[in-house]
């Protein structure tokens, strides 16, 4: 998966610019919130001027965004706070976290209006590129986590055994092997889960590795994670037996990583539980969680969507981010705190069902 996403020639996210610009949005393999309409960047512009007023105004206010895509929402976002908090903008640090050139350049032409503007927006290739326990202000990512390689597994006789890449004839496939590290079987140990034969999961241990990156790099402010994912208890139930690994291809999905490697896209939902435990673990403590049509609920869409005709097609593109059996429930946001006092935001005013769960999960 890292090869097939990130090999700097040939994995998907790191072409060159004119095959790049052509996988992410409506006519790509997938799209993100972003493509869809400029709503989530407003209200994350928002929600960031809520929490410039808890921090107490700071001299620079600082917005790391990881995995930013095209740039969509970095440009919605500045649009919306160059529009709305001018104070806010005159303090504003934006840094964009990427490896790829090839999207590097892109989310630049998306960019251009605020290039001009001297330490408004700056390109790191890493979290080792951000000094520990320098930010305060906001991190946030979009779609990141889900991109993130995985240890596939699967019970077999008892066992939990891991697959592993194999090449025969001509062509990849899967075989079963021992467990590859001790971190992966602790990581299991902790989850302490009952699985029946044949069953198939995935572990993202880069994911809990980049939690505890990012929450050690966060000196005072909120940490505010969305994707598609789940509670453990979720996550890994008996209903998902054969795991949440999905490839995208010209917005088609097949679970098959071993076709077109390179030319589609990878994910596998996220774990939001031990995420929050990890953030804990490294005195990132949980705000709360929601998911995204309530979190932009609470940020007031239904104002931001009242300046837009019924019928129009933007209108009809923002109630596609709000669906309940669509983007609006399938999209979680975790949202973690440190250096301040628990946080009373606008974003978690409605907080469904599954909330305390996540919140019992990551105290333990």
């Amino acid at each position: 998966m890292e090869l097939a996403l990130y090999h700097p020639q040939f994995g998907y996210y790191m072409r060159p610019l004119e095959r790049s610009s052509e996988r992410i949005g409506w006519n790509g393999d997938f799209y993100t919130s972003s493509d869809v309409h400029p709503i989530l960047g407003q209200a994350l512009a928002k929600q960031a001027g809520q929490i410039d007023a808890l921090l107490g105004y700071p001299d620079a206010f600082t917005v790391v965004e990881m995995g930013p895509g095209k740039g969509l929402l970095a440009k919605h976002f500045l649009s919306a706070g160059q529009r709305d908090l001018n104070s806010f903008c005159q303090r504003l640090h934006y840094v964009l976290i990427e490896r790829s050139p090839a999207m590097r350049e892109l989310q630049r032409q998306n960019l251009a209006p605020w290039l001009n503007k001297p330490g408004l927006i700056t390109w790191v290739e890493g979290l080792d590129s951000l000094a520990l326990q320098s930010m305060t202000g906001l991190f946030f990512s979009n779609e990141l986590v889900d991109a993130f390689p995985v240890h596939r597994i699967q019970v077999t006789a008892g066992r939990t055994e891991e697959l592993y890449v194999d090449y025969q004839d001509g062509r990849f496939v899967e075989c079963l092997k021992p467990l590859s590290t001790s971190t992966l079987a602790q990581h299991l140990r902790q989850l302490n889960l009952n699985w029946p034969e044949g069953y198939r999961t995935e572990m993202n241990l880069q994911a809990l590795a980049w939690m505890e990156q990012v929450a050690r790099r966060m000196d005072r402010g909120v940490v505010l994670t969305i994707d598609y994912g789940h509670a453990a208890q979720d996550l890994y139930g008996p209903d998902r037996k054969d795991g949440s690994l999905l490839c995208y291809f010209q917005q088609s999905t097949d679970e098959d990583p071993f076709t077109r490697v390179g030319e589609q896209d990878m994910t596998a939902h996220v774990d939001f539980s031990s995420l929050a435990a990890v953030g804990e673990e490294q005195g990132l403590h949980m705000t709360g969680f929601t998911n995204q049509m309530s979190f932009l609920m609470g940020l007031g869409v239904e104002e931001m969507m009242a300046e837009l005709e019924p019928d129009s097609p933007e209108f009809r593109a923002a109630i596609h981010l709000l669906k309940p059996n669509g983007m609006g429930t399938t999209f979680k946001v975790l949202v973690q705190h440190r250096g301040i006092k628990c946080p009373d935001l606008d974003g978690l005013k409605f907080k469904p069902f599954f909330g305390s769960a996540l919140a019992a999960r990551s105290a333990a």
